[in-house]
């Protein structure tokens, strides 16, 4: 069995489904349920007798123990985290919390419960936390990716966190020999993802008839990786990883922010045109640029590719089309997460 935090968010629940779908192996599933974690990214899996779900944080210490005493899990994987950086703009506290707080509290549940493992079950045991590739910063146009080498140097209250938390897993690997994986991973896109992020919000944009916001000059640059490709590789790097070592996942696929809007714009032109006949590109409207929006990101996925054999199979016009579309087919799905407290946050973000 393996122990999967944040499993109703955007990764967590690909994740889930893309293990099931390859796995007989069970699949412990806990989440805080915060603004983006929705139990309607897992209601196909709702009667799968694989899975256990359980509603909670990864800080509360007496709830992990007990789930690690009840369950016996032979891995973690960690992808529990607050993750939007306008959010951690405007509140960096929860960041904290969660990010770094939290996995705290995560690994000192998780090195407790393997201490006391007999020697086979300790040496088979893996702890995977999957973190982000704006740790490292920004680059300008000319630099080279990201490699796993790159020294940390996090700009927004997002990526300080999660900068800290890499660190904490780091420590409790090289201090008590805890046996830890790390990924970090560019741009997902693709199914359940959450509509304050770039690619979704364009495309519900879109089809209600609502400007395009695309912050600055939107020549900000990010490396895009479809979430299916993510998850296989995560599971690759569980595997086979070498303990203690970070893997870079990318989709090598760097493309500027605007560009991404337009090439979602021209997949509904053809898959639902306005009732008009105009291109949805007349709905882009340019907005103030974010506090401190870093330039540019992209990942130098070689070594994951050189060790274990990974490389992402969608690219980024396939990945789009088959993202577009899902949304197309699941206006239920929609429907849930585009209500409340979603609808203030957009209204607060981009007035």
């Amino acid at each position: 069995m393996i122990l999967v935090t944040g499993c109703a968010g955007f990764i967590g629940s690909n994740f889930v489904h893309t293990w099931l779908s390859q796995h007989d192996e069970p699949v412990v599933n806990l989440d805080k349920l915060t603004y983006a974690g929705n139990l309607d990214n897992l209601s196909s899996l709702a009667n799968d007798p694989r899975l256990v779900f359980v509603q909670g944080d990864i800080g509360d210490r007496a709830l992990v123990d007990k789930l690690l005493a009840d369950h016996q899990p032979r891995a973690i994987l960690n992808f529990a985290a607050e993750s939007h950086v306008d959010r951690s703009i405007h509140g960096p506290g929860d960041f904290i919390q969660t990010n770094v707080v939290g996995t705290f509290n995560l690994l000192e549940s998780v090195r407790a419960y393997w201490s006391a493992l007999p020697a086979a079950e300790q040496a088979a045991f893996r702890f995977l936390h999957v973190s982000t590739d704006e740790v490292y910063g920004t680059l300008a146009p000319q630099d080279p990716p990201f490699a796993e080498t790159n020294p940390f140097e996090p700009n927004s209250p997002y990526a300080a966190s999660k900068a800290s938390s890499d660190h904490l897993v780091r420590a409790w690997h090289h201090t008590y020999g805890l046996p830890v994986l790390t990924t970090n991973c560019s741009n997902n896109y693709g199914p359940f993802h959450f509509p304050e992020k770039l690619i979704p919000l364009v495309i519900l944009n879109a089809l209600a008839g609502k400007p395009l916001p695309i912050y600055g000059d939107g020549q900000q640059v990010r490396d895009w990786l479809f979430v299916t490709d993510h998850c296989h590789a995560i599971a690759r790097v569980l595997e086979a990883g070498r303990i203690g070592e970070t893997y870079n996942i990318g989709g090598w696929n760097e493309k500027a922010n605007l560009d991404v809007v337009n090439t979602i714009c021209a997949r509904l032109d053809q898959l639902r045109p306005r009732a008009d006949g105009k291109p949805y590109a007349e709905q882009i409207t340019f907005v103030k640029d974010r506090l401190g929006h870093d330039r540019r990101y992209a990942i130098d996925a070689r070594k994951i590719e050189r060790e274990l054999g990974w490389r992402p199979k969608e690219t980024f016009e396939s990945g789009i089309e088959k993202t577009v579309q899902w949304y197309l087919d699941h206006p239920e799905w929609v429907q849930g997460v585009t209500s409340g407290e979603y609808r203030k946050w957009i209204g607060k973000q981009y007035g």
